[in-house]
């Protein structure tokens, strides 16, 4: 996991010329963890501090029901004309990732946006592909893919279930 969230790090460097206005954004709640990471390789390569913020996802979902619970959303940055990488664990359908642009274009017209994963299962239902991507991980539609992290679970791992 390390090796790929260092490799996802110095593709989005050498992508954006630098880390010169870029901003990270991590869905909830894998995307944190991993967001959080990959912002602190580019800072710790690039030396420069690289902006980080958390989008909770819900409200924009367009496949399940929101509950109305307060939304966790820490984004303590302006987005407009940034290049903001949104950062999630596993990207699946691509509605995740569909509604972390929709919550990112609310907060204002960033020059770009650009999306890093940890693992491509694929099954997309949406037009969406990842910029980057830490390992393509061929699945069946009825598999599921489970990421850990060690701040949450205990542990770095990637495991597919049955």
């Amino acid at each position: 996991m390390q090796r790929a969230i260092a490799r996802i790090s110095y593709e989005i460097i050498e992508h954006n010329k630098g880390a010169e206005d870029l901003c990270v954004v991590g869905i909830i709640s894998r995307g944190v963890t991993i967001g959080k990471r990959i912002a602190e390789k580019i800072s710790e390569l690039e030396g420069v501090e690289v902006p980080f913020g958390q989008i909770d996802i819900t409200p924009y979902r367009d496949d399940k029901a929101h509950s109305g619970n307060a939304e966790r959303t820490d984004i303590p940055f302006d987005v407009r004309d940034r290049n903001v990488i949104i950062v999630d664990d596993v990207i699946f359908t691509g509605r995740s990732s569909r509604a972390a642009l929709e919550a990112i274009i609310k907060r204002g017209r960033p020059r770009s946006v650009q999306l890093a994963v940890l693992v491509d299962r694929g099954h997309r239902e949406l037009p969406i592909r990842p910029d980057y991507v830490g390992k393509n991980l061929p699945t069946s539609h009825s598999e599921k893919v489970k990421v850990s992290v060690m701040e949450i679970d205990g542990c770095d791992a990637v495991s597919i279930f049955s």
